[in-house]
């Protein structure tokens, strides 16, 4: 079965979405389907382990939150369109303080914070895609995290918009603004800080 972003006259939906086989990982952009084949790198799946292990052991920090990494569904626009939403992803790590959001399947509505770790597949995507429906919705902070050049991309919601991106080295600490937690990076990205 194959679904591609290139059919700008066929607006898909959550309808659709929820009758494709489990075995096939998929996400819905402004009604346009979006492959996440192929599955990510090794040190993709590093850096996710080790920023979600980072952010739980900081729990209590977050207290009433729940932290969760993919493949779980994020439907955005649910609540205003039903099983015609246009907008279901699956964000490597987010945040979510609104228990009413969070049902057994999904999440309903927009997380307080999602990380989203690049590939070559989908960086551009999680740049001008992903970004504008996180922004659209409300998220609080978004960061990328681009693994080959070793760096984070932080915005934050500056009343209906994200302000400029603060660009955070390997060798500096990311710092989740909501939550005041402290992300050391050379340790996300298995570096050796030199101390002077």
């Amino acid at each position: 079965m194959s679904y591609s972003a290139v059919k700008p006259d066929i607006v898909y939906t959550y309808k659709d979405y929820a009758s494709w086989p489990d075995d096939e990982r998929w996400e819905i952009i402004n009604g346009k389907t979006y492959s996440m084949s192929p599955s990510p790198t090794t040190k993709h799946q590093k850096i996710s382990g080790e920023l979600f292990g980072r952010i739980y052991m900081q729990k209590e920090k977050f207290k009433g939150c729940t932290l969760f990494s993919a493949p779980m569904d994020v439907i955005f626009d649910f609540e205003e369109k039903g099983d015609y939403a246009e907008n279901i992803v699956q964000p490597d790590l987010f945040i979510v303080c609104d228990k009413k959001k969070i049902s057994e399947k999904s999440v309903v509505g927009g997380p307080d914070l999602i990380f989203e770790i690049l590939s070559a597949s989908t960086s551009i995507k999680d740049k001008r895609e992903k970004k504008s429906v996180y922004e659209r919705f409300s998220v609080k902070e978004y960061i990328i995290i681009d693994p080959l050049n070793e760096y984070a991309e932080h915005y934050l919601l500056e009343g209906r918009e994200y302000g400029k991106p603060e660009y955070i080295s390997w060798d500096e600490i990311l710092k989740l603004r909501s939550f005041n937690v402290e992300i050391n990076l050379w340790e996300i990205f298995e570096k050796e800080r030199k101390v002077s």
